[in-house]
């Protein structure tokens, strides 16, 4: 939190129809609407575009736009539908997924897909309007509280910051762990940008089977048709043919790929979709926080998706297979932790230097 803000404590009485303005922060405004179907949004903008957030639905970004391009994945869902069902309303660029469970669920497994946070509904929610060394922001904050009796209480702390001049958006997660008995945890950031023809995957990881593992397991809910499993085995042994996003690759339904991300000196692995102009899309996460790199790629008819890197606890096998791997996190008795990464767009002279960044990570 900056030395000194303005908070808002946001009302689901202050979403109608017609959007208006909430607060103004010099360049950023803030304003609040209702989408059709009930669902309220907040925007943010500022001089170089916006966001759309869903305060009291699982604080998503529903939407990033910026530069004039929209960064967020092709959906069959125009707008958020007002449900709990992770596929019933799926289309949101940043979905947070965990905590008791993400993933997709095995055959011991009882939890939804992807875990209760997607969608949980929202009690408290908050916008602030501050300035701190990266200049002036406004952000949207909420406190999302779990209880099962005889099972979990957490309480789940999400953060979205636009700054003045930016395209760079700071994200972050806090988990609070309300029992007096040890919290078993799992995370993963579901960021869905909008692949492009031709676009260059670059990132800081050793290109190797070893480090860029094709999920070869196909999901209940995906019907893969004839022709898949072999794409798999071919990705499998040479994962470095997907890093140019031909239009003849057919990731029809789905394909996952497990990446071990390397870091710079600052704690920092980072991820490019480089555009054939030279701008680029991006992700960067610490992986000391969120050690595995899940790549999801979709591209049909009806939905078109690249998971550039969803950082994440875990890998998504669900909560049975990754207990078995040892993968799940266990919080201390009113202990908390935090995820901390930022996503958005680069300007080509940008994109450039981040690469430059990846070389030398790979480089050393």
């Amino acid at each position: 939190m900056a030395a000194s803000e303005s908070i808002v404590h946001l009302s689901k009485e202050f979403f109608r129809d017609r959007e208006r303005i909430l607060l103004q922060h010099g360049d950023l405004s803030v304003s609040t609407f209702l989408f059709e179907t009930g669902v309220a949004g907040l925007r943010f903008r500022n001089e170089l575009g916006q966001l759309v957030l869903l305060p009291f639905q699982g604080q998503q970004i529903w939407s990033m736009e910026f530069c004039g391009r929209n960064l967020t994945m092709k959906s069959m869902f125009p707008e958020p539908r007002a449900t709990r069902a992770y596929l019933e309303t799926y289309g949101g660029f940043l979905i947070h997924c965990g905590v008791t469970a993400m993933g997709v669920p095995g055959e011991k497994d009882t939890h939804p897909l992807h875990g209760e946070l997607p969608n949980a509904p929202y009690l408290k929610a908050a916008v602030a309007a501050g300035q701190d060394s990266r200049g002036s922001y406004v952000a949207l904050r909420g406190e999302y509280q779990h209880t099962v009796a005889f099972s979990y209480n957490y309480l789940a702390c999400p953060e979205v910051r636009l700054y003045s001049m930016s395209t760079r958006v700071p994200i972050s997660m806090a988990i609070q762990n309300l029992k007096q008995t040890p919290m078993e945890l799992m995370y993963l950031a579901h960021a869905n940008f909008r692949p492009v023809d031709n676009g260059r995957l670059v990132y800081s990881a050793r290109l190797t089977p070893e480090h860029v593992r094709v999920r070869t397991s196909i999901p209940s809910h995906i019907r893969p048709p004839a022709g898949y499993e072999n794409f798999l085995a071919e990705l499998e042994d040479h994962p470095e043919r997907h890093h140019v996003l031909k239009p003849g690759l057919t990731f029809d339904p789905e394909v996952v790929f497990f990446i071990d991300y390397l870091a710079d000196p600052s704690g920092l692995a980072h991820t490019l979709q480089v555009h054939p102009d030279g701008s680029a899309d991006f992700l960067s996460h610490r992986p000391d926080q969120l050690r595995f790199g899940i790549r999801w790629i979709c591209r049909t008819a009806d939905q078109d998706a690249l998971g550039l890197c969803l950082p994440a606890t875990a890998e998504v096998e669900g909560y049975h297979a990754e207990k078995a791997k040892g993968h799940l996190r266990v919080l201390p008795p009113g202990a908390a932790t935090r995820f901390d990464f930022e996503a958005g767009y680069l300007a080509a002279p940008e994109a450039k230097e981040m690469a430059a960044r990846i070389e030398k990570i790979l480089g050393s």
